[in-house]
């Protein structure tokens, strides 16, 4: 049986394979095969791809890791509902398989269950690790954000893999983004984390085949891609890595190698990708024309991991094609070609399920299918992809590694934090400042100067080294507040950030308030006017959180934040 015709074995249409759950509200799986429902035709399951047996020098990824138990055949019964009529209209078919197929495209967008014949074969595919230390009963709580770590591995497993060389590496972090849900579930923000940016491993403990728990020790300024597979570390070791440089707690994680690309594309009928001029890599044996091609298998493979076709060849570059290709795989997911033929979504469901190693906090199909149901409110143009601010790493003299921008990193990790979408956040300021007490304000409310006429000395008593010189550095060179100086050390700590300032010195304060997102309760105005040249004074406290992030109010996104939309198509260049 083919794959377009799973599911319509005597004539049955595939939405009648659902049956509304009075006690949810939702379109589920009708679970009770009863004597009434006509026999399940035999199906023909496609043979899997033969493996090879890895060397014996091969290190796997380490962690528990274990194929799922299928689950009884009464898990999640409902009772039994009367027959419904074989044909529907094309909405409610539509609906079905939409509440079906999910979002979750490259595991951003979610595959479908498809018939219950195949539930129990789709929940045995997935790999599990167990975290140590994951909360794995939090579920995805109603109203509150949550994050999951995609993490691309370049281990080389699967089928024809090994040709890529490097064989019997353990892997490292080769793609990682860091997908951030906002608690409304109307927007998220993909944020793609340099493989080759130097950082701080912290140490993690992972569990072994045996039960027993191994602790990895720490490692000060290495390359983040070695936060998995090298020395023994599994993927929740890049979940804690993340949390520790973003301050974003992570709650779950999905890892994907070579196969994954090459089989999702294969499932969906491939994905459109657009380039700026004709492409022949003789490394990565990518060739497209110039324009809009549809790839799929090991072309898209191809795709994503060249480094030499587009911009400086770098992997900055590549990771700005990497999120046009995502984008484009999205769009394929969620359109009609994909949500309306069940063929389609079976398919996808197999080759997602298979390709997917997951967290045990996600770690089955019933979990996953929570997770899809929690993202498929999203729309494409609220889905905003982008990548960690750097900088040349200034110890190199050879450009081999990149840090974090000390300004513009850490304004988007406040985003993230705060929950402000890169989408909607002129919408989500309004909001904050709506939410004003009318004495705040009353005391924000006047004229401003220019950031030019602003005078200020900094004094750092927020207890982190370099802030006073970083918010120097910010105020100078983004926001043009150039009469600014840095003071050192305050005399002592402060808990709060303060501006103190002189009557005449109001909309100079009311100016500088606006551009360090600084609450009214900030302001202490004097009550003896300053002189002409006489700077105001500022002193960060222990609420300050970075150069250039709000002490209050949403975050504002860094300047010259390069992102884009899942809706938008880009060609590589």
């Amino acid at each position: 049986m083919d794959a377009h015709s799973r599911g319509r074995a005597d004539e049955i249409d595939p939405a009648d394979q659902w049956v509304l759950n009075p006690q949810t509200g939702n379109y589920e799986l009708r679970l009770d095969r009863s004597a009434e429902q006509p026999p399940t035709p035999t199906r023909t399951r496609r043979p899997a791809p033969s493996t090879p047996s890895p060397a014996p020098t091969e290190a796997p990824v380490p962690g528990q890791r274990r194929r799922r138990a299928p689950e009884p055949a009464d898990a999640g019964r409902i009772p039994p509902q009367g027959r419904r009529k074989r044909k529907q209209g094309a909405s409610r078919k539509k609906k079905v398989l939409l509440w079906t197929g999910g979002t979750m495209a490259f595991v951003l967008v979610g595959g479908a269950a498809g018939a219950y014949a195949l539930y129990k074969k789709l929940d045995g595919n997935l790999d599990v690790v167990e975290v140590v230390g994951q909360n794995t009963s939090k579920g995805f709580a109603k109203g509150k954000a949550f994050n999951i770590l995609i993490i691309g591995t370049d281990k080389r497993t699967g089928e024809g893999n090994a040709g890529y060389g490097d064989k019997n590496s353990p892997g490292h972090a080769d793609t990682t983004i860091l997908f951030h849900v906002s608690k409304d579930r109307t927007n998220a923000t993909a944020l793609s984390i340099p493989r080759d940016m130097k950082t701080d491993i912290p140490e993690c403990q992972t569990l072994q085949p045996d039960k027993t728990i191994k602790t990895i020790p720490a490692e000060k300024d290495v390359r983040f891609n070695v936060s998995l597979g090298q020395s023994g570390r599994d993927a929740g070791c890049v979940m804690r890595t993340v949390k520790e440089l973003t301050g974003v707690e992570v709650d779950h994680f999905m890892m994907a190698d070579f196969n994954a690309v090459k089989e999702m594309t294969t499932a969906v009928g491939g994905v459109k990708v657009c380039v700026e001029k004709a492409v022949n890599d003789p490394k990565s044996h990518l060739k497209l024309p110039a324009g809009e091609s549809v790839i799929k298998g090991e072309q898209a493979l191809a795709f994503v991991r060249t480094r030499h076709s587009f911009g400086n060849e770098s992997d900055l570059d590549r990771i700005k094609v990497q999120q046009q290709f995502l984008s484009s795989m999205i769009r394929q997911m969620k359109s009609d070609d994909t949500l309306t033929d069940p063929g389609k979504l079976l398919d996808l469901a197999n080759a997602a399920t298979s390709a997917l190693t997951v967290d045990s906090g996600i770690g089955s199909l019933t979990k996953l299918q929570d997770l899809a149901g929690e993202l498929s409110s999203i729309d494409t143009k609220n889905i905003a992809f982008t990548t960690l601010p750097v900088i040349d790493n200034p110890a190199e003299k050879v450009r081999a590694t990149v840090v974090p921008d000390p300004v513009k990193a850490p304004q988007l990790f406040a985003m993230l934090r705060s929950d402000t979408s890169l989408t909607e956040v002129k919408k989500q300021q309004q909001e904050a400042k709506n939410a004003q007490t009318q004495a705040q304000a009353a005391l924000l409310k006047g004229a401003r100067s220019t950031a030019a006429e602003v005078r200020v000395d900094v004094f750092n008593g927020s207890g982190i080294q370099g802030a006073a010189q970083a918010t120097i550095n910010w105020l100078q060179n983004d926001q043009g507040v150039n009469r600014s100086t840095n003071r050192s050390n305050a005399p002592e700590k402060a808990a709060k950030t303060t501006l103190t300032y002189a009557p005449n010195q109001a909309d100079q304060a009311r100016k500088l308030a606006d551009l360090m997102g600084l609450p009214a309760s900030a302001l202490k105005p004097g009550t003896q006017d300053a002189g002409v040249r006489e700077p105001m004074t500022l002193v960060l406290g222990a609420d300050f959180k970075g150069a250039g992030v709000p002490v209050t109010g949403p975050a504002k996104a860094p300047k010259d934040l390069e992102k884009v939309a899942a809706d938008t198509q880009v060609c590589a260049k």
